[in-house]
């Protein structure tokens, strides 16, 4: 069976943004391992980020300019912590937002996150019931599945620890990500070359 599918189907605690966000800080500054995240949708609202707002706003060189003030935070962040595994899923054409976030990402992978990108085509298998699931994993008995509004606004999580739930996501997980494009190779080739969205 798909693991996504299971996942979907799966039991667990949804809880708000202000706890979701409480709980994840606690993890993460506890965390010994690889820690893994997926991104599959294309656009998302980032309303508290200036950055995302310039580029709203149509002001692509500011937006730029304001992702430079978390270089330096991020890579004393990375520095101190477990590695970080972000798997993104990337579709043609690119969403103003995803040429945005890439730009983002590449800043975050400069700081030491590892991040890789897989076309929509390499995950069409785990979604003939939806698209996948937004996901951060801790470990096989601990997973949230970040969850957002029609508009893409972040609007809590859900907590899941069944390991026979949370172990073959992981491990989808791991084989997609091994698959993947290194994100910087993606950047040079198709965002870089992008005019202003």
């Amino acid at each position: 069976m798909d693991p996504f599918h299971r996942l979907r189907a799966a039991e667990g605690e949804t809880l708000p943004v202000a706890d979701y966000q409480d709980e994840f800080d606690r993890v993460f500054a506890a965390a010994t391992d690889t820690i893994w995240k997926l991104e599959r949708a294309q656009d998302f609202h980032e309303g508290d980020l200036e950055s995302w707002r310039a580029m709203t706003d149509g002001d692509w060189p500011r937006a730029l300019a304001l992702q430079e003030e978390f270089r330096a935070p991020l890579t004393r962040m990375y520095a101190e912590r477990p590695e970080f595994r972000r798997l993104r899923v990337v579709e043609t054409p690119v969403t103003p937002y995803l040429q945005w976030e890439v730009h983002f990402l590449a800043l975050r992978v400069a700081a030491g996150e590892r991040v890789r990108v897989v076309p929509a085509e390499a995950v069409r298998e785990f979604e003939a019931d939806g698209p996948l699931p937004e996901l951060v994993i801790f470990s096989p008995t601990l997973c949230y599945e970040v969850l957002y509004d029609e508009i893409g606004a972040h609007t809590g999580a859900r907590r899941l620890t069944d390991p026979e739930t949370v172990g073959p996501c992981l491990d989808a997980l791991a084989r997609l990500y091994d698959q993947g494009e290194e994100l910087m190779e993606y950047h040079t080739r198709e965002i870089l070359p992008l005019p202003p969205p």
